[in-house]
């Protein structure tokens, strides 16, 4: 049986990736942060129902003992890792001229550097073959986003990181690459404070070629191919997936 570890699995992309390994066989230790409002329970849950097994653990991405420690969980209870899939984010609108340090490092911290302590503590622990997936987004990833210029750095950031990481682990045959999530519903995107909010996705998907915003099943399946054995030659590479969006002509 092979064994993922997922952060940021209590909801959204991660929750739905879950239930995608279940259904392939794969168990899951899944990451989730104690702050957010997202009941991890559900994703038991939902893995029991698809047929799998899912262990939820508490992780802070941004402290290296916490990340250790949630890796670690995976060998005590599956005996092994076979995948590292760093999708854990956060995201808060701040205007450049108004935003303080302590929210650009605590937006790096989280969402890039959260990435590398994953990928960090899952190679030390990973049997030879396996692989790494991390969640970037076309806001960094291949757009800027006003008011975001913390949360686009970061995003920009992931692909690099995995290039790096794919390079570096390579001898030991494991893979490493980057997906770059369009517009996605997801509890994040649905937050109108500090991300588009419902009306925003809406009016957004009008400018998407395939007229609608995308599934988190959708990229967890894409997630789930590329950390299996039929992507067995695809790593250091960064997979738009946005109906579209990056593509279009202007109007």
């Amino acid at each position: 049986m092979k064994v993922a570890i997922v952060t940021g699995a209590a909801s959204g992309i991660g929750q739905a990736l879950a239930v995608a390994y279940a259904k392939s066989g794969v168990a899951v230790v899944g990451g989730f942060f104690p702050g957010d409002p997202h009941d991890p329970a559900s994703t038991e849950r939902a893995v029991r129902e698809a047929g799998g097994q899912c262990a939820m653990q508490p992780v802070d991405v941004a402290s290296a003992a916490q990340v250790d420690a949630f890796a670690q969980t995976a060998i005590e209870r599956f005996g092994r890792i076979d995948y590292a899939v760093a999708n854990a984010g956060l995201l808060r609108a701040a205007p450049l001229t108004e935003m303080r340090d302590e929210q650009w490092h605590e937006m790096l911290d989280v969402d890039l550097s959260g990435v590398m302590r994953t990928f960090r503590s899952a190679a030390r622990l990973m049997a030879d073959g396996g692989a790494m997936v991390a969640v970037s987004s076309i806001a960094g990833g291949v757009y800027g986003w006003e008011n975001h210029v913390h949360y686009s750095a970061a995003k920009a950031g992931v692909p690099g990181l995995c290039r790096a990481v794919a390079m570096e682990l390579a001898p030991r045959n494991i893979r490493c690459n980057a997906v770059i999530p369009g517009l996605i519903e997801t509890p994040q995107s649905l937050d109108a404070v500090n991300s588009l909010g419902p009306q925003g996705l809406r009016d957004a998907a009008r400018g998407i070629p395939l007229k609608r915003v995308g599934r988190p099943d959708e990229i967890a399946a894409l997630i789930r191919f590329l950390t299996s054995d039929d992507a067995s030659y695809i790593t250091g590479q960064s997979i738009i997936a946005d109906g579209g969006l990056t593509v279009r002509w202007p109007s």
